[in-house]
C-alpha cells in the first residue's frame, strides 16, 4: 500500500522565506542601530583664550570615555603654535585629530567679521567638511567642559532628523527679560517649539546628506544674511530659522547647562557645561570658568604641564640643524 511522502520541496521553500525574513530583520537592526566605535568631535577656535578652552575641552572628553575619540578641527584660525602642540597632547591622551578647512564660496554672500565667519562654518558646510566615511559627528564649543561619556551622544536616537540641538534653559527665572525667542517674529514662527542652543549638537551626516541639508541652510543664509537685522547670531538663529525645512531633535536638557539661562539645582545634573555670555553681568569668560566650574583650573594647570614637558623633551631632543624638503 502506497503511503504519502511530505511536500519536502514546500517545506524547503518555507525555511527558505524563513531565513531570507531573519536575513532581513537582522540587516535592518543592523542598519539601524546607533553603534559607534569612534567618537567624533567637531570644534573651532581663534586666538589664544580660546585655544586655551579647546585644549581644556578636549581633555574632559577624554577624561570621561574609555572609547576612542577623533577631534576635527577647523584649521583655518588655528595659531601655529596650537598645531604644533596638537602631536604631544595626541600622544598624550591618545586621541586623533584632523584639521579640516573648506574655502567659503565666492558665490555666498561673504562675512567680514571673523566671529560671525566662524559661525558660518559652524553650520554652513557639515555636509562638506568631513569625509563620507564620518557618519555622525558632535560639535562642541571651545569653551564647554565634559563631563560624561560623548559615546552617549554619538549612539542617540535623533529619531530620523539629520541634527539635534539642547533647547535653551527656562529654569532661571531672573532671565526671562533676555529671552529673545519668547517674543515677537520667534515666537510665531516656532510656534510652540523650543528655542535650540548651538554650543552643542549632534550631526547625522547620512542624513544631512540624504535630505540635502546643506544645500537647504545655505540657501536660507543667502537669502536672510544680505539684511543685516537677520541673523544676529548666525550658527544659531538659521537652524532655528529652517526649523520647520529641516527638522530639530530635542536632546536632553542636562546635555547643555549653563549659569546664564539655567537654575543652580539643574547643575548637578549637568553632562556638559558651557560658558554662555551673560547680558546681565558681561562677565569675562575666563572669570566664569575659574567659578562656575572647579575642574577647570585643575584641568588648565594639567595641559600646562603636558605642553611644559613637551617643549623641555623637544628642546633636549632638537638636533643641531634642520631643513625642510
Amino acid at each position: 500500500m502506497a503511503t504519502s511522502q511530505p511536500n519536502l520541496s514546500f517545506l524547503h521553500t518555507a525555511i527558505v522565506l524563513e531565513d531570507c525574513s531573519t536575513l532581513h530583520r537582522r540587516r535592518w537592526r543592523l542598519l539601524n542601530s546607533e553603534k559607534h566605535e569612534t567618537i567624533n568631535v567637531f570644534s573651532l577656535a581663534s586666538g589664544h583664550l580660546y585655544e586655551r578652552f579647546l585644549n581644556i575641552m578636549m581633555l574632559s572628553v577624554m577624561k570621561h570615555t574609555t572609547k576612542p575619540v577623533k577631534f576635527w578641527l577647523l584649521k583655518n584660525y588655528l595659531s601655529p603654535q596650537f598645531k604644533k602642540n596638537l602631536p604631544f597632547l595626541s600622544a598624550e591622551y591618545g586621541f586623533e585629530y584632523e584639521l579640516v578647512e573648506y574655502k567659503w564660496p565666492r558665490w555666498l554672500h561673504q562675512q567680514k567679521e571673523k566671529h560671525r565667519i566662524m559661525w558660518g562654518y559652524k553650520i554652513l558646510f557639515l555636509d562638506v567638511l568631513f569625509p563620507l566615511d564620518v557618519q555622525k559627528i558632535i560639535f562642541v564649543d571651545a569653551d564647554q567642559v565634559v563631563r560624561s561619556d560623548l559615546m552617549e551622544l554619538m549612539e542617540y536616537d535623533l529619531g530620523g532628523a539629520p541634527y539635534g540641538y539642547v533647547p535653551f534653559c527656562d529654569s532661571r527665572k531672573e532671565m526671562d527679560g533676555f529671552r529673545f525667542w519668547k517674543q515677537g517674529y520667534w515666537a510665531n514662527h516656532l510656534a510652540g517649539r523650543r528655542y535650540h542652543i548651538s554650543a552643542l549638537y549632534v550631526i547625522d551626516l547620512q542624513k544631512f546628506r540624504q535630505i540635502a541639508a546643506g544645500d537647504r541652510l545655505r540657501g536660507q543664509y543667502q537669502g536672510l544674511s544680505s539684511d543685516p537685522n537677520s541673523l544676529s547670531n548666525l550658527d544659531q538663529d538659521l537652524p532655528n530659522n529652517m526649523i520647520h525645512q529641516v527638522k530639530i531633535k530635542s536632546l536632553p536638557q542636562e546635555w547643555l547647562w549653563c549659569e546664564t539661562w539655567c537654575d543652580d539645582a539643574s547643575k548637578s545634573k549637568a553632562k556638559t557645561i558651557d560658558l554662555c555670555n551673560n547680558p546681565m553681568t558681561k562677565e569675562p569668560k575666563l572669570d566664569s570658568a575659574i567659578r562656575i566650574i572647579p575642574e577647570w583650573r585643575d584641568y588648565d594647570n594639567e595641559v600646562k604641564e603636558v605642553l611644559k614637558r613637551a617643549q623641555q623633551q623637544t628642546s633636549t631632543a632638537a638636533p643641531s640643524g634642520h631643513s625642510e624638503l
